[in-house]
């Protein structure tokens, strides 16, 4: 940074004159930018904002008016203080006027009672200058390489905010148009300190320009958003500090260039999930995995505007039905928009919750109620809402009809974890249900002996028991090719009606049958026997079950 006025009083070659300030103490620590020596009475109109004046005070006016007139053009101008030295025109003392004007426009005046070399100050505070500035042309650098490598990375937001709290030394907040917290580096400091009421503090912080600083708060705030369309705001928290007018925030260019790279990343990855959907992912994936404390994801929530404290939470889970796998992009849109279009049966329903890809296959809702609002009502709301959206995308071949499990509702955050497990569980095993053969969402009482099983898919006797019943059958198709164990579980499902089993495989009926004592010869059972059906039926549900 440039030197201030007091960092040039404190030089050796300054002190020497016996410098003294007799005005403007509150404001020596504007920066100078220049040092100019003149002794006209004229001088504002040759000077451009932040110099330091030296002079004798030789040619100065004599009259009250005159010298008042010279310091108001000199505080207009933008000059960063005045200095006398006493020995031509002034001895021990400056004139009344000149001190008073001086103080009424905040001007740094100050008086050498030594005789100095006035060129010895130049050299050593135009030095310092030009320090200052190569220093500030090194940080550019360093700053625009940074950003550069991060932006042909394709960083993510946070760790681009990351970046710029790092470099500021301040905490940094991303936040939308709504003023929600997007993205945040706490910088060291506390982060509830920092996000604790930041939709309030927020909203009275509205500094003029695309960039600007807000002396009441301390806040630099830049606009973040390209090709017209702004979609938020890039905000640097520290502490008030005095900034002179038309002196630029040293924090301006490093908060500009994150917020650049921010908006040329969304520009380039716009294919992919939105950033608020990448929170709300992140605080879902906190609470699942334990990665976030209680306290954390409350406080993150509410910053985000989905309160959690003192509200009911329901765990949502969401998957689709789907034919054959997509390819891995493919899949990755799929999910994608099926995230966005639960975000959208959310606002639609009027409901307040995280709502984000949990897997690859899987969305995870988070859903807040108030003291006010009936759980089934609001279900049954979003489930519609979600229903309609997906018919509506289906049309244009985009969208499956969603399987919406429900874990039980609990009454504090640290239970949520539980919910959102209990509703995989429940969206697991309701996946092999029927289309359209259950209400508008399933509990874990509907999936009742697929729901058991998927509870029990990672105990080892389970799956020894899938291996007793059906691994003859499975080895025997793995090496044929054959499509034995589709043909039993088909027969099973139409309730050991040959016939019907064979119109639903569309197969004849000797072929079908066929079929059957094959595998009745394979497994060494009777599928008359109602006991060897249900063993066999358990077993198949039981594979699912633990393929998934």
């Amino acid at each position: 940074m440039l030197p201030t006025v007091a960092r040039v009083l404190d030089l050796d070659v300054m002190r020497r004159g016996l410098p003294q300030v007799v005005a403007g103490a509150s404001a020596l620590e504007r920066p100078v930018r220049w040092v100019h020596v003149s002794e006209l009475p004229d001088l504002a109109g040759l000077l451009h904002g932040g110099e330091l004046v030296l002079s004798t005070g030789i040619a100065l006016p004599e009259d009250r008016d005159g010298l008042a007139r010279y310091v108001r053009e000199l505080a207009e101008v933008g000059v960063a203080g005045l200095v006398i030295e006493f020995g031509r025109r002034y001895f021990d003392s400056l004139p009344r006027a000149l001190v008073a004007a001086a103080e009424r426009h905040n001007l740094p005046l100050v008086v050498l009672r030594r005789e100095l070399k006035f060129v010895a100050v130049t050299e050593a505070v135009h030095a310092l200058v030009v320090n200052a500035q190569l220093e500030q042309l090194r940080v550019s650098e360093a700053v625009h390489q940074v950003f550069n490598e991060l932006a042909t990375e394709g960083a993510e937001p946070a760790e681009v905010v990351r970046q710029v709290g790092r470099m500021a030394g301040a905490p940094v907040v991303l936040e939308n148009l709504a003023h929600q917290v997007l993205a945040h580096a706490t910088a060291g400091r506390g982060e509830h300190e920092l996000l604790e009421n930041w939709e309030h503090r927020s909203r009275g912080v509205n500094p003029p320009g695309r960039t600007g600083y807000d002396p009441r708060s301390g806040w630099l705030v830049t606009t973040v958003g390209a090709r017209g369309q702004d979609w938020g705001r890039l905000v640097l928290v520290d502490e008030p500090a005095p900034l002179p007018p038309d002196v630029p925030h040293p924090h301006a260019m490093l908060l500009e260039r994150g917020a650049a790279t921010l908006a040329l990343n969304r520009l380039v990855v716009r294919d992919r999930e939105s950033l608020e959907r990448q929170t709300h992912r992140t605080l879902l994936s906190g609470i699942l995995t334990h990665a976030l404390t209680v306290s954390e994801v409350s406080l993150r929530a509410q910053a985000l505007g989905v309160p959690l404290e003192g509200r009911r939470l329901v765990g949502v889970v969401l998957r689709q039905r789907q034919g054959p796998l997509p390819a891995a992009l493919e899949a990755q849109a799929r999910l994608r928009d099926f995230t966005e279009l639960a975000a959208t049966a959310i606002r639609s329903a009027r409901l307040s919750a995280l709502v984000g890809a949990l897997d690859d296959e899987g969305v995870g809702v988070l859903i807040a109620l108030g003291s006010q609002q009936d759980e089934h009502a609001s279900l049954e709301a979003f489930a519609a809402a979600l229903r309609r959206l997906s018919a509506e995308a289906g049309r244009d071949g985009a969208a499956a009809e969603p399987v919406i499990a429900v874990g039980s509702s609990v009454g504090s955050v640290r239970d949520a974890r539980r919910a959102l497990l209990e509703a995989t569980q429940v969206a697991d095993a309701a996946l092999h249900d029927a289309p359209g053969s259950r209400a508008a969402y399933y509990r874990l009482p509907d999936v009742r002996l697929r729901g058991l099983l998927h509870l029990l898919r990672d105990d080892e006797r389970l799956q020894t028991y899938v291996e007793r019943e059906l691994g003859p059958l499975l080895a025997h198709d793995a090496e044929h090719g054959g499509q034995l164990v589709q043909m039993l579980r088909i027969y099973l499902e139409q309730g050991r009606n040959k016939s019907a089993a064979a119109d639903a495989a569309h197969l004849s009926r000797p072929s079908f049958y066929d079929r059957l004592h094959k595998v009745e010869r394979i497994l060494g059972v009777d599928l008359d026997q109602v006991e060897s059906c249900l063993s066999l039926h358990v077993a198949l549900l039981a594979l699912d079950a633990v393929r998934r």
